[in-house]
Parts: C-alpha cells; structure tokens; sequence
C-alpha cells in the first residue's frame, strides 16, 4: 500500500506525520492521561468523521491528508487531492490581499481565519468560512499547516438577503414622510425616523423630547391607552398640532402592537412576552387645507345666504320698530278721546282719522311681520373654536389688510370642542372682528392691532377679542347688547341699525354662553365670550356662566 493510501485509510497516517496525540501542557496531568487512554485509531475517527472540511498540508500547502468532509465540500475523491496544493481549490477572485494576510500570519506562527472563494471540482464556486493554524513540534516549529473549512454560502446568502432587506426597509422608513417610531413597554423611543425627529422638533420647539412625547400620547388619547392595554390597534386617529397663526398641521396615526423575541441566551427556550408599540403618523395638512378651503368656500356661501336673510330681518324689524312707536301713540290718543267720548260727536272726524290710521298701522305691521324672513336654523356639531375663528379672520382677510390692521391670533394648543351651529359662530365672529375694524379705522389711530386669544379653562372654552380702538364706555356696558342700538349716529352709522351685537349675543346665549364687555381693559375696546364644552354642556344649559365670573 502506498503512503497516500496510508494516509488516506489508516490511523497511523497520524504517527506518520509525526503529529503528537499528548497535550503539550506539563501542568495538565488529568487532561493527559485521559489523552493517554485514548487511541490513535480514535483520533483518526474523530478527524476523519469531523462534519467540517479538514485538510493537513506541509509547509508549502502540499495536502498530506483530507478527510471525508474535505471531499464532501470540494467534490474531490480523498485520492485525488493527496499531493495537490491547496490552490487547486481557489477561484482566483479572492484578493492577493488576503492570501499575503494568510501567509502573514502563518509565517508568524499564528492562525487565520477568513472567507475565501473556492472552486469545487466540477468548477461551482462556494464561500469557504477557512481557519488555517500551524501545527507545531517540540521546538515550537511549524511542521505542518491545519486548515479546517465549511462551506457558508447558504448562511453567507441568508445574512446577506437579511442585510439588504434591513438596507431597504431602513431606506424607505428613513425616505418615508410618514413618520414612524417603535416604542417598547416603558414609553422608551427604540427607533425613529428622521419624520417623527422632525415632528418632536415641531410638537416641542424648545422643549425636550420627552415633553413632545407625552404631548403627543395625550393627543391620541383613549386608543393609545386601549392599544397599551389591550393590544387593540387602532387605524386613521386625526389629531392636529395648532401651534398658532393661519396653517395648523393635521395627522393620520396608526398604531399597533409589535410582538419581538428577546435576544438574551437566558431566554432563548423561555421567550417572555416582550410588546413595542408601532406608530405612524401621516402629514395630511395639504389634503386638509384643500378640503378646508372647500369647506370655507361652502361656509361664504352659507354666511353670504344667512347674513342676506339677517338684513333683511334686520331691514323688516327696524321698519317694524319704527312704525310701532307712531301705532303705539295713535293708539294712545284714540283711547284718550274715547275716555273723552261724552264731550265728542259719534262722528267726530279727529276720532274717525285716529282710527283709520291706527287700523292701517295695524294692518301695516301685521303684514310686515308677515313677510319676515324666519331665522335659518342650523344644525349643532362638535366644534373646534380655533378652527372657528380662523375661518372667520379668513372672512375678513380683505377688510383687515385693506384697513393695515395687524392681527395677533393666540389660539390654544390643545381646546375642548363646543357644540353649536357653526355657520353662526362664525358670523358672530366675524361681526366683532368687523366692529373691531370699523372702530379702529374710525378712531384713525396709528396703533392698529387685534387681538384675538383663545383659552381652555374647567368648564368653558373662553374667547378674548380686544383691539386698539376707542372703546366703549361702562355706562354701555349691556347698552350695546340691545337691539337698534348703535354708539355711531349720523353720518357715522353708514346705514348701521345696531343689530351687530345683538345677534353675537343671541348666538352666544343659543349655545348656553356668555358674551360680555370686559371694561377693565383700557387700551380699547375687550368682548369676552365663554362657551360651555362638550362635556359641561348639558349642565351649563341650565346653568351658564356670568357675565362678571367671565371678566375676572
């Protein structure tokens, strides 16, 4: 039998290559003589049954010996490669870098590890996961090189196909303008992408992220507890973010529950449940602000449509007013000459006269009131006073620009909604903002502001509008809340009837509220209103604020 055979098919293939089966530790006397006990025949079993690749090779990479694995992995018969150079193996694509750091390394007594292209027999290529150590003697001289290798390419393709799918879901989140964040069970942010960064930024400009977390929890409200709680997830939750002037930014979230495995060894047979949060949440302020210029539009029209029919009623009531106070005194006199009948002829013409025209005073005011248009009746929905009194500065834009008006809008970040026809809040709005105007363009002072400041207190929703106007005086403090009164007179009224007023407050109280004059406020001209919110509407309709309580 040849040595190649030898080595191939027989333990003393170890003892010819003058390999030591002892430990060379002198301190490790239960480890050596366990060794001892042990047969070669048993270490060439080992070797030879090992499931990994495993060739000996002299110093210059001759292959002494390969196992059956080696022939398994590279397609070669154990036969065929006793004598070849290891290079048979390589694809020539691997870098010259690499085999010098191999080489390197070995020449230093040292092991290498690495990965390696190789080429099997029938030219396939694999990706060979290679540990090349020397083997030592006595004088710590290499005398043999150990190579031990498997092929990785199925696991090299998985980490690889791990990795670019990671690569392309981290791209599109990160891409995404939908912002999305992973939050664990202790309210901890795990993972972010820059549009959620972006929206902390925006929820808290000069706060921390923690105050943007927490303001962003209280705006998902009851679906974020339900999610937390129960796992219950919850799809298209609007919120908005109204952080003052004319643009406020509108939300989609989404939100689900994340089931992920823990990565500790302690827990791989024993997974506890470990539950992460996903949301999402989706900038839909240009959808919103597309739909809402329509919705505005529509709005113009209903007010336009409302605020014909109010000046009408206005025009028929003023005439109604004015012609029942001559009624009212014809009909006084004729009672007065009746309690005076025995000094007068059945016939008297001055009696006949008063009756006729008290008759056609009468019939004139019947038919009047008649002919009133009845008030629109509009129905009650959940409203968003920011909202509200934004559509109503977006009225009066032209007539605020047109008079150099600057308008300082406050609105609250976070406010109740109130009940009520939304048609006529916003009229009565808009019928302060216009006093607000006329007043200051009539006073003609340089100092032209309006403030418009919204507030969330216990029970109501409380709007401010004060201005730089002239002001009204306390002895008109419920004055101007009266019908046909105006403070402007002649040439001033420019047509004005006094009804303004009196319709905000009959709006106002329609909706349980209060409105009222705030004469504490000296720079001008304060109208304070508070309106119960949804929750406290039912109490307060049978129980609205006072009009001092609103001023303090």
């Amino acid at each position: 039998m040849s040595n190649t055979e030898r080595y191939l098919h027989t333990p003393s293939a170890l003892n010819e290559l003058n390999i030591s089966t002892q430990p060379t530790r002198p301190d490790s006397s239960t480890r050596s003589n366990t060794a001892n006990k042990l047969s070669v025949d048993a270490f060439y079993q080992a070797v030879e049954h090992a499931p990994i690749a495993i060739s000996i090779t002299d110093l210059d990479a001759n292959i002494l010996y390969a196992n059956r694995s080696f022939s398994k992995v590279t397609g070669y018969d154990q036969r065929e490669v006793i004598g070849q150079n290891e290079s048979i193996l390589s694809n020539h694509t691997t870098p010259k870098a690499a085999y010098q750091t191999l080489w390197s390394k070995l020449l230093q007594k040292k092991s290498w590890s690495g990965l390696l292209v190789n080429k099997r027999k029938d030219d396939s290529l694999y990706l060979a996961e290679v540990n090349v150590s020397p083997v030592l003697n006595e004088n710590s001289e290499a005398q043999y090189y150990l190579g031990m290798h498997r092929d990785s390419s199925d696991i090299h393709e998985l980490e690889q196909r791990v990795t670019n799918l990671g690569e392309m879901i981290s791209t599109v989140i990160n891409r995404s303008p939908i912002a999305t964040t992973l939050i664990d069970s202790s309210d901890n942010i795990v993972l972010m992408n820059p549009s959620f960064q972006q929206l902390i930024c925006d929820l808290a400009p000069s706060g921390s992220q923690e105050q943007a977390k927490q303001l962003l929890f209280n705006m998902l409200g009851d679906d974020l507890v339900q999610l937390r709680q129960h796992y219950q997830s919850f799809q298209n939750k609007e919120i908005c973010l109204d952080s003052g002037g004319y643009s406020p930014r509108y939300f989609v979230c989404d939100g689900t529950a994340v089931s992920l495995e823990n990565e500790d060894a302690q827990h791989f047979f024993n997974q506890q449940e470990n539950m992460h949060i996903l949301l999402t949440i989706n900038d839909i302020s240009e959808l919103k602000k597309r739909q809402e210029d329509s919705r505005l539009n529509s709005l113009k029209a209903l007010i336009a449509e409302e605020e014909l029919v109010h000046a009408t009623r206005e025009a028929f009531n003023g005439a109604i007013h004015s012609l029942q106070g001559p009624v009212n005194l014809i009909n006084a006199a004729l009672r007065m000459l009746e309690q005076r009948a025995q000094n007068l002829e059945q016939d008297d013409p001055l009696v006949a006269a008063l009756k006729q025209a008290e008759a056609a005073g009468s019939s004139a005011l019947e038919t009047l009131m008649s002919i009133t248009p009845a008030a629109q009746q509009q129905r009650n929905s959940p409203l968003n006073l920011n909202e509200v009194i934004r559509n109503a500065i977006s009225l009066s834009t032209s007539k605020l620009l047109s008079a150099g008006i600057v308008v300082d809008w406050q609105p609250a970040l976070h406010l109740p909604q109130v009940l009520g026809p939304e048609g006529k809040i916003v009229s009565a709005l808009r019928k302060l903002i216009d006093n607000a105007i006329e007043a200051m363009s009539a006073a003609e002072t340089e100092l032209r502001e309006l403030n418009i400041r919204t507030l969330a207190k216990k029970d109501v929703v409380r709007i401010e509008v004060f201005d730089t106007g002239p002001g009204i005086p306390k002895s008109m403090r419920y004055k101007v809340f009266e019908p046909f009164f105006s403070t402007k007179s002649g040439a001033e009224s420019n047509g004005a009837t006094g009804m303004g007023l009196s319709m905000v407050q009959e709006t106002v109280l329609d909706m349980a509220g209060t409105v009222c004059i705030d004469t504490s406020y000296s720079a001008g001209c304060s109208v304070l209103i508070e309106l119960p919110h949804i929750h406290s509407a039912a109490e307060h309709k049978h129980s609205s604020p006072s009009c001092s309580e609103a001023s303090q």
